[in-house]
């Protein structure tokens, strides 16, 4: 049986083709949940502005006329200016269980940062640390949350063969609200606004969003700056991404913290819509959108929700403002009827985050890692 590694480029048709190789690899998987394809397209398209300073590749691997895998190749510039040096990413990595499929597939994006310069692989990257990354390796019997990787239990496998090793791992922790000790929390929180008066605590709307969107840019490239590969974002980048979530966001869940002087801890939240977009097979135009519309105006509400960031600048930590934040978030969700919510992702070696999340009750429950190799 012949196989072929077809280059694609990033335009309708060919993102069309690109995205319908998930259907084919997650047939008949119950945890599988597509992802809204109109809304992925856009990752892909010149309206993001990732592609200011990055460049990307796409391939599919066909046998016999079928398309059995695909991969993208991501150079993200600003990332390797930052580190000094030559990594090429690969993401949206799908490959049947065939070690022939994925190492065409990998052996394309080493062979395509090769000609650019590049000598190290890492990922999954989709497409950048920004985004989802990382290959699920542990907790594959339940559905991932929003904004989160799925992948079948035999991916690990395929990349330990191909010469991969681990660059990282992430956690993703789970916080049952109803056991989370909420009273003391609060208690702990009312003592850091007391020893902090000169710090304001407050909300984020909707309708303050995009005043406020400056603030969490400030805030986010200073808190994770010095992060295991984390590359900052742009203005535009904060942008288009505020533009994909402003839709989701529940006042509540999204927590800011400022001083008289600056913007300095940031908390972000969202309702797990995985819940009610799953029905949908990555499609609006069906029927099934009925059922999401209830979720969309907060008429109905998922069973957890999901802490993407949580983050204090380097000068305010210590202070217990990322309790204060997530004690904020937590009972919103409480009083929304969220019976738990997940965190993620957490570096492995962030001790002081996970600690912070560990005194809510939290347990890991779920874990992703990064791999590498040489291009």
């Amino acid at each position: 049986m012949s196989l072929a590694i077809v280059p694609l480029e990033r335009r309708s048709r060919h993102l069309d083709r690109f995205l319908q190789v998930s259907y084919g690899i997650y047939n008949g998987d119950p945890h599988w949940v597509p992802p809204l394809l109109f809304d992925l397209k856009k990752v892909f398209t010149r309206a993001n502005p990732l592609f200011e300073h990055a460049e990307a590749q796409l391939w599919v691997a066909q046998r016999d006329g079928r398309d059995v895998g695909r991969i993208a190749g991501i150079i993200d510039h600003h990332f390797n200016r930052m580190g000094g040096q030559q990594t090429v990413f690969f993401g949206f990595f799908e490959s049947t269980d065939d070690p022939a499929v994925a190492a065409g597939l990998l052996d394309a994006v080493g062979a395509w940062g090769r000609s650019k310069g590049m000598t190290r692989l890492l990922g999954p990257m989709n497409p950048t640390s920004n985004d989802e990354c990382g290959l699920l390796i542990e907790g594959f019997d339940m559905d991932p949350v929003f904004m989160m990787p799925y992948n079948p239990r035999y991916y690990p496998e395929l990349l330990d063969g191909l010469g991969f090793q681990k660059a990282k791992d992430l956690l993703a922790y789970l916080i049952d609200i109803s056991k989370s000790p909420l009273d003391r929390l609060s208690r702990l929180a009312n003592k850091c606004r007391e020893r902090n008066p000169d710090l304001a605590f407050r909300a984020v709307t909707k309708k303050g969003l995009e005043a406020d969107l400056g603030k969490v840019k400030q805030i986010y490239n200073a808190a994770w700056e010095h992060n295991w590969g984390f590359t900052p974002m742009t203005d535009a980048e904060v942008d288009f991404l505020a533009a994909r979530l402003k839709p989701l966001l529940v006042e509540g869940l999204v927590q800011l913290v400022e001083s008289p002087t600056e913007p300095v801890g940031f908390l972000l939240a969202v309702p797990d819509f995985n819940e009610a977009l799953k029905p949908l097979e990555g499609r609006l135009l069906t029927l099934k959108l009925l059922g999401f519309i209830p979720y969309l105006f907060g008429r109905k509400v998922p069973k957890q929700c999901r802490v993407i960031t949580l983050g204090v600048k380097a000068a305010y930590r210590g202070r217990g403002l990322e309790s204060v934040m997530l004690s904020e978030g937590l009972k919103t969700g409480f009083r929304l009827g969220f019976t738990s919510a997940e965190a993620s992702w957490v570096l492995e070696d962030n001790v002081k985050m996970r600690r912070v999340i560990e005194l809510f009750g939290a347990k890991v429950y779920k874990r992703y890692r990064l791999y590498e190799r040489a291009a």
